[in-house]
C-alpha cells in the first residue's frame, strides 16, 4: 500500500505532484493562493479555458513551473464541503496521481474535523487497483503520499486511516477474485493471514454436520466444494465492550435448481461480500487495538446445481433447531445467515451485527448505492446509523414491518424461506430475525453498494469494501462508551 507521511511545509520539501484545494467560484483553499501566486497570472485564463471553477469533483494540473514539483493540481471541492465531500476530492486524487511517485498535498489543511482522515481513507481507495489477473498490469509509479505543514497528531491519525483502507482493500480483493480460486476451503484458509491478534477457527463439513450447521449445509448440498464455517475472535484484555459480525459468504451463487438467468450470474462472484466485509472489518479492529471483543462469523458455501442439491419443498434443521421450509433454493443468503447468527447469540454480545448482499428487492428500492437498515432495537439501529453517517457509507433504515412476518408461515415447518413478491427485502429481514432471540440485532443489504459498475472517486469497480468502515467506526464508538 502507499506510503503516508507527514511533511512539512509546502515549498521546502519536494516531490512529483503537489496537490491544493479550490472552493467553488475559484476561492482558494489552504495553499491554492500561494500555489497560484508562484505559477504566475496566466493560470486564471488556463482555468476558464479547461472551465474549472472549483466545483465539487473537478480536477486541472499543470506544469509546477520554479516551484519545487514537477507538476501542480488543483481539485475542486464545490460550495460547502464536508468529511464525505473531502473524501471524495482525496479520492479523485488518488485515481489521477498513479503516474506520479511522490504526491504532496494541503487537502488535510482544510479545515474540518477529520481532514487527515478523510483525505487518508479516500486517497488509498481511490488509488486502489486490482490487477492479479492481467498479463500486463498497468504501470503505477505512486508510492508515496506527503500531507504537507503536518500537525503533531497527524502521524496518529494516518495510521488508524490506513488501517481502515487496509481494510476496505482487503474485502475488495476478497470480492473482486474469481469465484474459481476462492472455493470455501480456500476463502476459510485466508482468515489465517489476518491480524495476529485474531484466533481462527475454521468448520469443515464433517464437523458441521457434529454441530448441526443445517443450512450451511443444505446450501452447500449441490457443489463439489464443500462448505465451511468461520469463526474469528478479537478478544484484547481491556474490552469494554463486545459485538458480533456476521457475513453472508456465497462465493459463488448459481441460485441453485431455482436456477438464475445467466446474466444475473455474472456478478454472483461478488455473493460473499458480507463474509470479505467481516474479514476486512476485524483486520482492522485487531490492528487499531479496539478495546472491544468482536466475534467475527462468515458461513462459506457454492449455491450450485449437483445431483444432491437441496430442492424447493425440502425442509433443513438449522442450528438451535428451527425448521425451514426452502421454497426457493435462490434465497440461500439467509439460510447460511440463519446458522452463523445462532453462533453470534452463543456469545452474548451487547449487539449482533449482519452484512449480506441478500436481496434484490433491497437493490430496486434504493438503487445501487445505498444499504438498507433493519433491527429490532431502535438504539442499536440508531448507533448503526450512525456509524454509517460518520463513515460515509450511504444507509438508510427500512421499516422492520412485523405484520409481514405471517407470510413466511410455512404448513410443514417452523419457517419458510421466503414470503409474498413484495416487500423481499423486509420478510428477508424477519425471516433472519428468528435466529437472534431477543439479542439487539441490526441487518445489512448491501446487495447494492457492495459492487460498482464503475469507478468513481474513491469506489473502485468491481467489490467496493462497503460496509468495512461502517464496522470498524461501530466498534471504535462502542469501544469509546463508558
Amino acid at each position: 500500500m502507499i506510503e503516508v507521511v507527514p511533511g512539512g511545509p509546502m515549498f521546502e520539501g519536494e516531490g512529483d505532484l503537489l496537490v491544493v484545494p479550490v472552493f467553488a467560484d475559484l476561492t482558494w483553499g489552504p495553499g491554492a493562493e500561494a500555489a497560484a501566486g508562484r505559477l504566475g497570472p496566466w493560470l486564471d485564463d488556463y482555468f476558464t479555458a479547461r472551465e474549472f471553477t472549483g466545483s465539487a469533483g473537478d480536477l486541472v494540473s499543470v506544469p509546477g513551473g520554479d516551484m519545487p514539483y514537477r507538476e501542480v493540481a488543483f481539485v475542486g471541492l464545490g460550495d460547502e464541503v464536508d468529511a464525505e465531500g473531502l473524501r471524495r476530492a482525496s479520492g479523485t486524487v488518488g485515481r489521477f496521481a498513479g503516474p506520479y511517485r511522490t504526491v504532496c498535498t494541503t487537502l488535510n489543511l482544510v479545515d474540518l474535523t477529520g481532514a487527515t482522515e478523510a483525505v487518508v481513507v479516500g486517497y488509498l481507495l481511490g488509488a486502489y487497483h486490482y490487477d492479479a489477473y492481467r498479463s500486463e498490469p498497468k504501470a503505477r509509479l505512486n508510492e508515496r503520499l506527503e500531507l504537507l505543514d503536518a500537525s503533531a497528531d497527524t502521524a496518529a491519525a494516518i495510521d488508524s486511516a490506513t488501517a481502515v483502507a487496509r481494510g476496505v482493500s482487503l474485502a475488495r480483493d476478497l470480492v473482486n477474485q474469481p469465484a474459481v480460486d476462492k472455493a470455501p476451503d480456500v476463502l476459510a484458509a485466508r482468515a489465517g493471514t489476518l491480524n495476529e491478534r485474531i484466533s481462527v477457527e475454521i468448520v469443515d463439513e464433517l464437523e458441521a454436520v457434529e454441530r448441526g450447521y443445517g443450512g450451511l449445509l443444505a446450501v452447500g448440498s449441490g457443489a463439489t466444494n464443500p462448505p465451511r464455517m468461520v469463526v474469528l475472535r478479537y478478544e484484547p484484555e481491556d474490552a469494554k465492550a463486545s459485538v458480533a459480525y456476521v457475513g453472508k459468504g456465497i462465493v459463488f451463487d448459481s441460485g441453485g435448481l431455482s436456477l438464475k438467468p445467466a446474466a444475473m450470474m455474472e456478478a454472483m462472484k461478488t455473493d460473499m461480500a458480507g463474509a470479505a466485509t467481516v474479514y476486512g472489518a476485524m483486520q482492522a479492529i485487531a490492528e487499531l487495538g479496539l478495546p472491544i471483543r468482536v466475534l467475527g462469523v462468515a458461513p462459506l458455501s457454492e449455491n450450485m446445481t449437483g445431483g444432491a442439491a437441496q430442492r424447493p419443498g425440502d425442509v433443513f434443521v438449522a442450528y438451535r433447531g428451527k425448521t425451514v421450509e426452502v421454497l426457493n433454493t435462490d434465497a440461500e443468503g439467509r439460510l447460511v445467515l440463519a446458522d452463523g447468527l445462532g453462533i453470534a447469540v452463543e456469545s452474548e454480545p451487547d449487539l449482533i451485527v449482519d452484512i449480506a448482499t441478500l436481496t434484490g428487492a433491497a437493490k430496486v428500492a434504493l438503487g445501487p448505492s445505498i444499504g438498507a437498515i433493519f433491527g429490532n432495537d431502535d438504539d442499536a439501529v440508531a448507533a448503526v446509523e450512525a456509524a454509517a453517517r460518520f463513515s460515509g457509507e450511504p444507509m438508510w433504515t427500512m421499516p422492520f414491518e412485523r405484520s409481514y412476518r405471517s407470510q413466511l408461515k410455512s404448513t410443514i415447518a417452523d419457517i419458510k424461506n421466503i414470503g409474498d413478491r413484495y416487500g423481499g427485502a423486509i420478510t428477508a429481514a424477519l425471516f433472519l430475525s428468528e435466529f437472534v432471540d431477543d439479542r439487539p440485532w441490526v441487518h445489512l443489504d448491501v446487495a447494492g453498494p457492495a459492487r460498482a459498475d464503475k469507478a468513481e472517486h474513491y469506489v473502485s469497480a468491481g467489490g467496493t469494501g462497503f460496509g468495512v468502515r461502517t464496522l470498524v467506526e461501530l466498534a471504535r464508538e462502542m469501544a469509546a462508551k463508558e
